[in-house]
């Protein structure tokens, strides 16, 4: 399935969490650093006017369907890929990494989620080594001196993996510039997937996801903020489903 804007195309090149996982184990094993995004209607709506944004997906080169539009829109386009959230990745992603013996880092947030999310996760994870907390102030540049103090820091620590939890655009940004500055480190791209494990956020409960849901859950918690959201992510999908028959073979 693949989403163009101009000369960028961005292409959803894993199919299913088991391809992901293969993956992400191969390159933590060969020392091979990566980015990967779960892209969603919300980002859609940013690569379309955010340059930027479009530059920094670009760099990514693991990209996954983290919304059930995706999954429809590439069923429309004869390219069907399943629902990878980045939430639900979390535990999976870390459980590869302490696999193969590489350190990771959380980086997002706020400290009290980071440092709560690392003794739950180093608790129910087997072997996991969380080398490296870093909560960003407020304001914080992902592409700034800041961010490459912290990226040099993953590479000192021979950090694997590394959770952004940003939001997007930022981590986006700064896992771009992290493919630059410390080409050993992976990073994985997934919003408030740290605050979901300390109870900081509540997630839809699981029927409705399955019920493909969420998007109810999230408008009635912060409508202020998510209803905007999806009244823009519903104007785009007409046009996005005519591309996507366009794409059939």
């Amino acid at each position: 399935m693949q989403f163009r804007f101009g000369e960028t195309a961005l292409c959803v090149n894993v199919p299913d969490r088991a391809a992901l996982l293969v993956a992400l184990a191969d390159r933590l094993a060969a020392r091979k650093g990566f980015a990967l995004a779960t892209i969603n209607l919300d980002h859609l709506v940013k690569l379309r006017r955010m340059p930027d944004f479009r530059r920094a997906y670009a760099a990514h080169d693991l990209i996954c369907a983290d919304g059930n539009p995706i999954v429809w829109l590439s069923w429309l386009a004869g390219r069907p890929v399943d629902l990878v959230p980045g939430s639900d990745m979390v535990r999976p992603m870390l459980a590869t990494a302490a696999r193969v013996g590489r350190r990771v880092a959380l980086v997002g947030s706020t400290g009290e989620t980071l440092e709560g999310a690392a003794k739950v996760l180093e608790t129910e994870v087997p072997g996991l080594q969380v080398a490296l907390c870093h909560a960003p102030p407020m304001g914080f540049d992902p592409t700034g001196p800041e961010a490459r103090a912290v990226l040099a820091d993953l590479a000192a620590r021979d950090v694997g993996l590394c959770l952004v939890a940003l939001g997007a655009p930022k981590q986006e940004a700064f896992a771009a510039l992290g493919r630059e500055v410390s080409p050993t480190v992976g990073f994985a791209s997934i919003g408030a997937g740290l605050d979901f494990i300390t109870g900081h956020q509540r997630r839809a409960p699981r029927w409705m996801r399955a019920l493909a849901m969420e998007w109810l859950w999230r408008s009635l918690s912060a409508p202020r903020r998510m209803i905007p959201r999806y009244v823009a992510c519903a104007g785009i999908l007409p046009g996005l489903a005519v591309q996507a028959i366009r794409q059939r073979d």
